[in-house]
């Protein structure tokens, strides 16, 4: 539950963020914002600067200039981040504990109720056995636990989950479950704001879409006005375009 809501105010909202390290520029004044109900794809290369500006959005580091807000309000106070569920690139649960045992101390992290209809109903969307639940999560492969990580946010219910490369790990078939879940997540007013590597898949369920490179916002707007931009027959065509396009100083 959010604790302050503006209605009128969108999800997300990026104000010439900056943030530098020594004598690195990392993020050059990156201003977006994020609709509610969107599901907005964050691309770029290794290096881009996509998870430092996640990293910043969640006060795990302090942009150097600009502002962030959650549903209207600045992002540095806890209190903000009340209605956010993050996954984090990386993401490694604490090893002696079982599937169960994290899916409902994170519940209570979220001050949601452990409920095992709806965990077999998430884990069923995410090609996950309910059984695994039972094993500690030492056990589980790399996409086994990517998906026990996902699960841990839809669950959570809340309004804007934020996903660091969510299909990492993730074989064919669950890449697909997912994409449906997001969409699902949507068509219930969620919005869902993550960052990948994957233009298809980009493509396939993103109202909109940003480009960062090298620190820089190259492009906000739909994967299709990004094709159209460059007159490109693909995506990946656009996004190469795009990045390679001379800089205005």
């Amino acid at each position: 539950m959010i604790l302050r809501d503006h209605p009128d105010a969108p999800a997300l909202s990026f104000d010439s963020v900056g943030k530098t390290f020594g004598t690195n520029t990392v993020l050059d004044e990156v201003t977006f914002r994020v609709e509610r109900a969107e599901l907005f794809g964050l691309v770029g290369g290794n290096g881009a600067g996509k998870t430092t500006l996640v990293k910043c959005m969640l006060d795990f580091c302090r942009p150097d200039r600009g502002e962030i807000s959650i549903f209207g309000e600045p992002s540095r106070p806890t209190t903000s981040r009340l209605g956010v569920a993050f996954l984090p690139e990386r993401f490694s649960p604490p090893y002696y504990l079982t599937g169960r045992d994290f899916l409902g101390y994170m519940a209570e992290l979220h001050r949601t109720d452990y409920d095992e209809d709806t965990v077999k109903r998430v884990l069923s969307e995410l090609d996950l056995a309910v059984s695994a639940l039972a094993r500690p999560v030492r056990t589980y492969s790399k996409g086994m636990t990517q998906k026990l990580g996902l699960a841990a946010c839809i669950m959570s219910g809340k309004p804007l989950q934020v996903l660091d490369e969510p299909t990492s790990g993730l074989d064919p078939k669950a890449r697909a479950l997912l994409k449906a879940t997001l969409r699902k997540l949507r068509a219930n007013a969620q919005t869902v704001f993550f960052t990948s590597h994957s233009l298809a898949d980009v493509q396939e369920i993103c109202d909109r879409m940003a480009v960062l490179h090298e620190g820089r916002l190259l492009f906000v707007g739909s994967p299709a006005a990004l094709q159209s931009r460059y007159e490109a027959s693909t995506l990946e065509d656009a996004y190469l375009a795009c990045i390679d396009e001379p800089l205005v100083a």
